[in-house]
């Protein structure tokens, strides 16, 4: 079919309701800028997954970091979108106010050129991220062995999604796999899943038409456990090798806590033993207080829409955010909000 005839076809749909996951933050937003929720047929409902980052890091991760950040000999450094997270007491923006030394970087390796500069402090990266992120972090600390930097240490929130979308797992009919964390991982990782929850999977880039391509191939292929790739310039069914390789020397699995969900066994990664001098404490955060009413742990679930939470484009918006969800540009609340 032409590119015109699947969008008729996604506008027309009249068969059984869909709901379709989109895992992926960037997803989110790539839906969300092209508009492309605005033509599909009202039995095709897109909802945004546990694929935003800082959305699914739970309370004590910025917690330990606001209290790592008090230490005068500590320097943290971070992303911009982890700033705002609210933790149980404050964010690291706040913190940042109250005179801590938090910057924000763009790069991990940014810290390590300021750290090797700089004897007299500790310096640690909030490390966020899934698969996509975590060789980098892995290639920060093969760095420091290197150059023999031994004042950085990393505080590790890095999740794995292959555990995630089987803890979702048949609530929805489909699922628009993780363009980015599939360049890693590979797509065939899903295969065994798709076929134990009988649910359709499709790897896709971010282009406005790919992604209503995978839309469409999801609901023709409602109730059958098969994976298909539509991105096969970045991704492929083994993945990138290189970026496994050096994963696995410097990281093991281990369980994690996510917003909303838990602890998942085996969908976190943490560094090995012989590398836990670089580590800032990162195995013991399981708790997430969010509070205030923020129904963040629902929206990146499914179980609820952004507009169900009573503090949606009131109490929370993008300028004042009381949840992640709001914070990143990946979030869902935040998409909801702009578009």
């Amino acid at each position: 079919m032409t590119d015109k005839e699947i969008v008729e076809f996604l506008k027309n749909y009249n068969g059984p309701d869909v709901s379709l996951m989109e895992i992926c933050g960037s997803h989110t937003a790539a839906i969300v800028k092209s508009g492309i929720r605005s033509f599909l047929s009202p039995h095709i409902r897109m909802v945004s997954g546990p694929g935003c980052p800082v959305c699914v890091t739970v309370t004590s991760f910025i917690d330990r970091l606001i209290a790592l950040s008090g230490n005068p000999e500590n320097v943290i450094c971070s992303f911009g979108d982890l700033l705002r997270v609210p933790g149980s007491r404050g964010s690291l923006e706040e913190a940042r106010a109250g005179g801590n030394d938090i910057r924000m970087l763009y790069s991990p390796f940014d810290m390590l050129e300021q750290a090797a500069k700089d004897g007299l402090h500790n310096y640690i990266f909030a490390a966020v991220g899934f698969e996509t992120t975590a060789p980098v972090y892995a290639s920060l600390i093969e760095s420091a062995i290197e150059n023999d930097v031994s004042n950085i240490r990393i505080l590790t929130s890095i999740k794995t999604m292959p555990e995630v979308v089987k803890k979702i797992g048949s609530k929805m009919d489909g699922y628009l796999l993780p363009g980015h964390v599939c360049t890693i991982t590979g797509y065939g990782l899903y295969e065994p899943i798709a076929a134990g929850i009988g649910r359709p999977m499709v790897a896709a880039g971010f282009e406005a038409e790919n992604i209503v391509q995978a839309i469409y191939a999801l609901v023709k292929l409602k109730g059958k456990g098969i994976v298909k790739n539509f991105y096969p310039s970045a991704v492929t069914e083994e993945g990138n090798k290189k970026a496994q390789r050096i994963l696995q020397k410097y990281f093991e699995p281990g369980d994690a806590a996510w917003r909303g969900m838990g602890s998942l066994a085996a969908s976190g990664l943490y560094l090995k033993d012989e590398y836990s001098r670089f580590d800032a404490g990162s195995r013991e955060l399981t708790e997430d207080q969010v509070s205030g009413g923020c129904r963040c742990a629902y929206v990146i679930t499914g179980e609820e829409e952004s507009r169900d939470c009573p503090l949606f484009g009131k109490v929370c918006t993008p300028l004042d955010p009381k949840g992640a969800c709001m914070v990143s540009r990946e979030g869902a609340c935040f998409n909801e909000y702009i578009k």
